[in-house]
């Protein structure tokens, strides 16, 4: 079998969620960075949307994330969706709202006013008290989606987690995002202490993120 490989770009949240997938399932994969802001030309050969994840097996080209994890999960066992179709759905759904918890943080990190900052926070903010509603109860000192075992679904989360805690360690009053949401703080804490996790970003990514913030100037970049 043709060894994968995944075209990235260093900061992409999107990314980061392959990269965990294959991480959790034990696959030895290749990886290529690329620039976005100047996409090689055999990139955007390959990538339909000129967006990345990219996962290249053999001369076969998968984009998307949420396609190459679906991709991943089946050719890799054993599976990290639930078996009963239901809750598998359910899962699927998560992991659409997870994406607009991603789109909202960016908005958040690159608006050039406060109003639309303070707007995308209060949007995280009440996105926390409906998955804060939605997770299990602990039992334990771990949690995740679906209670004391990963899935795909928590693939989808732990770059937003990610980028949260480079967020705190600038800011710390981005802390007070769990403030009233302990099982969301829990789950956050669980994903950021998992290999998988800390192990699908390179080193330079904290201090990159930051200073990709504030290269755009944005309200955000004004207070850190």
């Amino acid at each position: 079998m043709n060894k994968p490989k995944l075209i990235s770009f260093k900061l992409c949240p999107y990314v980061q969620r392959s990269v965990i997938t294959l991480k959790e399932k034990n696959v030895s994969f290749d990886i290529a960075y690329i620039d976005l802001a100047n996409k090689p030309d055999w990139f955007l050969k390959i990538s339909p949307l000129g967006r990345v994840p990219v996962l290249q097996i053999g001369n076969e080209v998968l984009f998307e994330s949420a396609v190459i994890n679906e991709y991943l999960n089946e050719t890799n066992p054993p599976s990290l969706h639930p078996s009963d179709p239901l809750k598998k759905a359910k899962h699927r759904s998560w992991m659409e709202f997870a994406s607009t918890l991603l789109s909202d943080q960016y908005v958040l990190t690159l608006a050039k006013e406060e109003v639309e900052y303070s707007k995308k926070y209060n949007d995280i903010k009440n996105k926390f008290a409906l998955l804060e509603n939605e997770l299990p109860e602990a039992n334990g000192a771990e949690l995740y989606f679906s209670g004391n075992t990963f899935c795909l679904v928590d693939t989808s989360y732990a770059p937003f987690f990610m980028r949260l805690e480079f967020l705190i360690h600038a800011r710390n009053e981005f802390s007070m995002l769990y403030e009233n949401m302990p099982k969301v703080a829990l789950w956050a804490k669980t994903l950021l202490s998992r290999p998988s996790v800390i192990n699908s970003v390179l080193p330079e990514v904290e201090a990159g993120y930051i200073q990709y913030i504030k290269d755009h100037k944005s309200y955000l970049a004004g207070i850190l």
